[in-house]
């Protein structure tokens, strides 16, 4: 089952300092019937002005994952992680039984667009922790590449739930396959560009499709596509 959500139909927001758009209920958007995914709790697509940013607040019992498209994105915690990212940077936070954090535009001069995406973790009251990694942007090209999961990785954040996400950028024509559990699910989200779900289903810039109970994925470009792909229970 694909269920398609469309750019135009996500909850979009300007504060001045802060634009972007909601996927799921958060924040002043607030909608029953579209609260999760599996896990999928929160995806933000947030632009941030130069020298702006959110100030201190808490955290707890959320795996949070900020993935840097432009700019510089700046961590700050009470537990002693400062860390500064721009693209090809990731940013994972558990926050377990509780943290405190700061994140701003680290820049002064360009803003900062970020994907931030918030799931719940496999297990309560975990300790918190934070870890920032990155991966080279030039291994995306013709493959889904694993920039967070549980097990981890070279290059890859580790998560604490048993999911995976992948970038990855396609050629026009070019196309990629990915096999899947039935009794898992599939979140997939375009950045840039545009591509076909199995040859039928058509994904635009910001455009997301949820899927369920699909073994057998076929994405192929329909332009040049830079997309993401998480692997769910």
């Amino acid at each position: 089952m694909f269920t398609v959500y469309p750019s135009a139909e996500r909850f979009s927001f300007d504060r001045g300092w802060l634009q972007g758009s909601h996927s799921f209920s958060f924040s002043e958007y607030q909608d029953p019937n579209n609260v999760s995914f599996g896990p999928l709790r929160v995806f933000n697509d947030d632009v941030i002005a130069p020298s702006r940013g959110f100030g201190a607040h808490p955290h707890s019992d959320m795996e949070i994952v900020s993935i840097i498209l432009e700019g510089q994105l700046r961590h700050e915690d009470n537990l002693g992680n400062v860390a500064v990212s721009s693209f090809g940077g990731v940013q994972r936070m558990s926050a377990g039984t509780g943290v405190v954090h700061t994140e701003h535009n680290a820049s002064d001069e360009t803003h900062c667009n970020l994907l931030q995406l918030w799931f719940e973790p496999e297990a309560r009251g975990l300790k918190p922790s934070y870890m920032s990694s990155s991966y080279n942007p030039a291994s995306l090209n013709g493959q889904l590449l694993p920039i967070v999961s549980r097990q981890g990785g070279e290059n890859q954040a580790t998560i604490h739930q048993d999911m995976t996400i992948y970038l990855s950028r396609l050629e026009k024509g070019q196309e990629i396959k990915f096999v899947q559990h039935p009794d898992r699910r599939t979140y997939v989200f375009v950045i840039q560009g545009s591509l076909t779900m199995n040859q039928k289903h058509l994904l635009s810039k910001r455009d997301a499709v949820r899927i369920e109970q699909e073994t057998h994925l076929q994405m192929t470009a329909e332009e040049p596509v830079f997309f993401l792909l998480i692997d769910l229970p």
